[in-house]
């Protein structure tokens, strides 16, 4: 059965993002730097009232830092906290059939950790993401 998937693009790679952890799509302003977080927290931003912590994509999946810094992110709510999770790109919602990821298909480790299954667009295989898995000191939900 098709579930809904938000595609996004990280680092110049397509993912899909299952809509269920998808909370809204925004545009990020000002970041507030927080000292003595994991590497992967960019720091604070308003949004709508609230505080949310901003995680940069690509620390978290061990890449280099982003030539052009990211200012649209996937919103996101786990355990009780809400979090920004920066993206390149946005482009659209769409039903996928999420397989599992074939044994065969070799990922860099912050793509193996964050990667739950694969959809297919048009032909195209398109790495499927837990955000879970992006938020420092929490563990991804088995897919």
């Amino acid at each position: 059965m098709s579930s809904l998937f938000l595609i996004a693009h990280i680092a110049g790679r397509a993912v899909a993002i299952e809509s269920g952890q998808v909370e809204s799509v925004v545009d990020i302003g000002a970041v507030v730097p927080v000292p003595g977080t994991d590497r992967q927290v960019r720091g604070l931003a308003a949004l709508r009232s609230r505080v949310v912590t901003v995680i940069d994509t690509h620390a978290a999946l061990g890449l280099p830092p982003a030539e052009i810094q990211a200012t649209r992110a996937v919103i996101t709510h786990v355990e009780g906290h809400h979090y920004a999770i920066l993206v390149d790109s946005l482009e659209d919602v769409a039903p996928f059939d999420l397989a599992p990821l074939s044994p065969g298909i070799v990922l860099d480790s912050g793509w193996r950790a964050t990667g739950c299954g694969i959809v297919e667009r048009e032909g195209e295989p398109i790495l499927a993401i837990d955000l879970r898995a992006l938020v420092p000191g929490l563990l991804p939900v088995a897919a």
